[in-house]
């Protein structure tokens, strides 16, 4: 009789575990508007590579746990909440170290344990997150209120369709795009 049942995936020497990763984008918005452009953020440089670990608590709208090499030592990893505005290029990455193993599972850490992962991303969930980060969108404002919840492509378009009503683009600036409920004006060309 032969064994036919379910093969699994090859896991590489040495794989702790998977995680979702991003970098830090070269060029990040603050200040008023976000007009303030800087490079990288206070406390990661540009194109570091961050790692996510999985949501355990909510550290506010569009912000997530963060663990990297501090812009002023490159030897230990640390603990941050950054935005996900500042950064880029998600994807899925295997954790092979024990020290990072150890700052991934922060407070929950297991000194009996050392590699073994609190609190794991599967790979495949991982990965739906990165996709799903990766989509350039926008939050939308509809008549001034934003919309939690409803988002809209980068570049957005000049009309969207929400429960029936047709919204339009009245102006798209660096707070995202504001839609009204009323039309455009239509212009007219002067009579000769």
């Amino acid at each position: 009789m032969t064994d036919t049942g379910p093969t699994e995936e090859v896991t590489p020497e040495g794989l702790l575990g998977w995680c979702l990763v991003a970098n830090v984008a070269w060029e990040t918005a603050r200040g008023e508007g976000g007009l303030d452009v800087q490079r990288g953020t206070r406390h990661f440089a540009p194109g570091a590579l961050l790692w996510i670990p999985p949501v355990q608590w909510d550290p506010g709208h569009w912000r997530v746990r963060a663990v990297g090499r501090h812009r002023g030592n490159a030897r230990r990893y640390v603990n941050m909440v950054v935005r996900v505005d500042d950064l880029e290029n998600f994807r899925v990455k295997g954790v092979y170290c024990e020290g990072l193993v150890r700052a991934l599972n922060g407070s929950d850490h297991d000194p009996a344990a050392p590699r073994t992962l609190q609190d794991p991303w599967s790979r495949e969930r991982a990965q739906s997150w990165a996709d799903s980060w990766n989509q350039p969108r926008e939050l939308v404002r509809i008549d001034g209120h934003l919309q939690v919840g409803l988002f809209v492509p980068n570049p957005p378009p000049a009309e969207l369709q929400v429960d029936g009503e047709t919204l339009h683009l009245a102006h798209y600036s660096a707070r995202g795009p504001h839609y009204s409920r009323m039309p455009p004006p239509v212009e007219r060309a002067p009579k000769s």
